[in-house]
């Protein structure tokens, strides 16, 4: 039975294509945008394969550098810092608050998991207007495990006071949806352009184009 819906921020809430025009301007192409967030990644998952634990606002300034090393764009500090910084005023996507506003007037209880530090996962959710309608905002960096990894989800379990199988994920990640399987929570996937699942392990029970579409799985399978 599921008690808490945890839900990832960056991509899933927020929507970073409004970081586009500022890479375009940087780099001379709005595609970047991606290839900086995939490195940023890759940064934050090895520094948790190899016991070299690096948040996420420290991976994020990295792979700005490398990516400005790759296009031959020097980057000095102030750019990185402002560039970075960005993430904190990034709107909702277009359906995400009447949708959470839904959820939230139902008996689950609603809460953030983020890989971004607390600090910016507040800023966040308070500028896009919707820190009101989580229980929590929850930073994996508290644990200093990011997500993937089991103890990001096992947070959220000890945080509201529930077994780990009473929380789904909600998440457009195929990674962040995988780890929350593996761990032995539930998860829903939010497919949104250009996202899809991993072929490969458990595959959620939940997938939707929106959050909408979620949501009303989550609604009819969860409360049903």
């Amino acid at each position: 039975m599921t008690t808490v819906i945890a839900f990832d921020v960056n991509e899933t809430l927020l929507d970073l294509r409004a970081l586009d025009p500022h890479f375009e301007e940087l780099f001379g192409s709005a595609a970047l945008r991606a290839q900086w967030f995939a490195q940023m990644l890759q940064l934050s998952f090895v520094g948790g394969l190899t016991g070299q634990y690096v948040d996420f606002t420290t991976a994020q300034r990295a792979a700005l550098r490398m990516l400005g090393e790759r296009q031959r764009v020097a980057l000095d500090d102030a750019t990185v810092a402002a560039t970075v910084d960005r993430m904190r005023t990034l709107p909702p996507h277009p359906e995400v608050a009447e949708t959470l506003r839904t959820l939230a007037g139902t008996s689950l209880r609603l809460v953030a998991l983020t890989n971004s530090t607390a600090e910016v996962a507040h800023a966040q959710l308070t500028h896009a207007g919707l820190r009101d309608l989580f229980e929590a905002a929850l930073s994996a960096d508290t644990v200093r495990a990011l997500k993937p990894a089991a103890a990001a989800y096992r947070h959220v379990a000890e945080q509201c006071g529930v077994a780990l199988a009473e929380v789904r994920l909600v998440a457009a990640h195929a990674w962040d949806v995988s780890g929350a399987l593996a761990a032995g929570a539930r998860a829903a996937f939010v497919a949104r352009p250009g996202m899809v699942l991993s072929p490969l392990g458990a595959a959620p029970d939940i997938v939707g184009a929106d959050l909408t579409e979620v949501a009303e799985l989550i609604i009819e399978r969860d409360l049903g």
